[in-house]
């Protein structure tokens, strides 16, 4: 179950991507998350997925 307070599930989802997942496809998979909820609420908290950098910024 992912953390539902918005800055506790950016802080997880991205030590999750730093320590064990090369994409936020390959998370969303090992997790049963989906992409886009995961994007659409860290997007609420001003934070965009970064490919590059495989975590979430602010935008």
């Amino acid at each position: 179950m992912l953390p539902q307070d918005p800055y506790i599930l950016l802080s997880y989802v991205n030590a999750k991507l730093r320590d064990e997942y090369p994409s936020l496809d390959a998370l969303c998979d090992g997790l049963d998350a989906g992409a886009s909820d995961l994007t659409e609420g860290l997007a609420g908290i001003g934070y965009a997925y970064d490919p590059d950098l495989n975590q979430f910024r602010p935008v």
